[in-house]
């Protein structure tokens, strides 16, 4: 039997309905232990007889005779465990322990305090107050120092009550004479109205505690969000931009270290918010662990000076999150502002290219014209050549079939302007006339022209005239 007991665990002297150890241990007919008064209460709560444990359904509830085997070992488990109790308690008091103030020599480990006495004893010297009915009366608290804090200073009397009106623990003589016709109630009293309140407080404080972690999961949540958005806009970015030439590549960089930009800015945001709820939650919790312990205290005024110290009605002030997101940073429209903008820059390449192709086609067409001295502007100054004038030259080109008149500018190998739809019935002769001379000749003009004779399609190079 000896070698049972060291072998068996305390789980398997449990019993499954309360979780405690057997009392009057029985057993039903699937094989399952209970103590009889477990087992009968589940029957009469349940209206039905069922194993609680295999779910086994008995058409008649069975008769339940105590295990005797059962019985004599938990019988002896507990012996064994109280011996281990209580030579865990015959210990000497450690640092940071409170010492028998009775034991002489070596201090034993005080098992409880008295509040009557002022004194805290040790298991061997606490059976005076265990048994001698005179002292049973007195009340135990789990041991603590400096009992003489719960003395009165002023009237040297246990502070065994608790004035509301003003709030403080005070003596039976307070009572009577600095108290009198105060709300005084006794300290177990209010304890027990104070450890309601915490409760209530440290309730209010873990749902806190749960909205700033679930406020963490949701800006934890943006932020992936807000990452994948990123991610999808980037290879939006990579597989537009990729199919481009060379030169786009250049736009798909600044796209992507724009949108990394914006991420990382949105990811110092968030870190910074969650490093806030965190450090709140740290808070929180340092107050709600200070508060649980106080609210598990058997010493009445130790939770009572406790919860004044905590201040339980005016909490430290905390930041309302209600307001508070960090929303996914968006980047709609990025990519397609970027193709905007890359679209007007190919636009505007493709045109300069067009223009040049354009040049290079009508070029074909072009013809040498010599200006007439004779017929020119008397202002005009010619080359000796009679072909151009410094400093710039002009194209036109002109389809007499398709009645279409452009302007080119030469150097820029740009079209400046083309008239259509013009009609052309006779013979074409260029005429040249400076714009302006007539309505001021005071004004100095550099312009293009040209005047040369067209029948078909023709392209004419002639230099810009300068007008003194």
């Amino acid at each position: 039997m000896a070698a049972s007991n060291f072998l068996l665990s305390e789980d398997q002297f449990l019993c499954s309905v309360c979780l405690d150890v057997f009392t009057d241990p029985v057993s039903t007919p699937c094989g399952h232990n209970f103590c009889k008064r477990c087992i009968n209460d589940y029957w009469n709560t349940n209206n039905q007889n069922m194993c609680p444990l295999c779910t086994k359904v008995f058409f008649s509830r069975p008769e339940l005779l105590v295990n005797t085997f059962m019985s004599e070992m938990v019988s002896q488990f507990r012996q064994s465990t109280q011996q281990k109790v209580r030579s865990s308690r015959e210990q000497v008091a450690k640092p940071g322990e409170v010492p028998c103030d009775v034991c002489t020599g070596t201090k034993l480990k005080a098992l409880k305090s008295c509040l009557v006495c002022l004194v805290s004893y040790c298991e061997t010297h606490l059976e005076g107050h265990l048994t001698a009915s005179r002292l049973k009366k007195h009340q135990l608290i789990n041991p603590v120092e400096n009992l003489e804090d719960r003395m009165c200073l002023k009237h040297d009397k246990p502070l065994e009550l608790f004035c509301r009106t003003d709030q403080t623990c005070v003596c039976m003589l307070c009572t009577v004479l600095d108290h009198k016709m105060h709300n005084v109630v006794p300290l177990k009293q209010e304890c027990e109205g104070k450890k309601v309140e915490l409760q209530k407080t440290e309730a209010e404080t873990q749902e806190m505690i749960q909205k700033r972690r679930l406020k963490i999961q949701e800006v934890q949540h943006n932020v992936k969000l807000s990452e994948e958005d990123a991610d999808r806009e980037i290879v939006e970015g990579v597989l537009v931009f990729t199919a481009l030439m060379e030169s786009i590549e250049i736009k798909l960089k600044e796209l992507n270290d724009a949108i990394k930009a914006k991420q990382k800015k949105k990811e110092k945001q968030a870190e910074a918010v969650i490093k806030e709820l965190e450090k709140e939650i740290s808070d929180l919790m340092k107050r709600s662990t200070e508060m649980e312990k106080l609210s598990l205290s058997e010493d009445h005024l130790h939770l009572l000076q406790g919860v004044q110290s905590l201040n339980i009605h005016h909490p430290p002030p905390t930041k309302d999150w209600s307001q508070v997101s960090v929303p996914p940073a968006s980047h709609e429209g990025t990519v397609r502002r970027a193709l905007s903008q890359l679209e007007e820059t190919l636009s505007n390449t493709m045109k300069t290219l067009v223009a040049e192709a354009e040049m290079k086609r009508v070029q074909k067409f072009a013809v040498d014209v010599t200006l007439d001295p004779k017929t020119a502007h008397p202002d005009l100054i010619l080359s000796d050549d009679g072909k151009q004038s410094v400093p710039q030259k002009v194209g036109v080109f002109v389809d007499y079939e398709e009645g279409l008149v452009s302007f080119y500018d030469v150097k820029a190998a740009a079209l400046i302007y083309s008239f259509t739809g013009c009609s052309f019935k006779e013979k074409l002769l260029p005429y040249f006339c400076p714009a302006g001379l007539c309505l001021a000749h005071q004004i100095r003009h550099t312009f293009t022209n040209i005047l040369l004779e067209v029948f078909k399609p023709q392209f004419i190079s002639i230099s810009a005239i300068t007008i003194v």
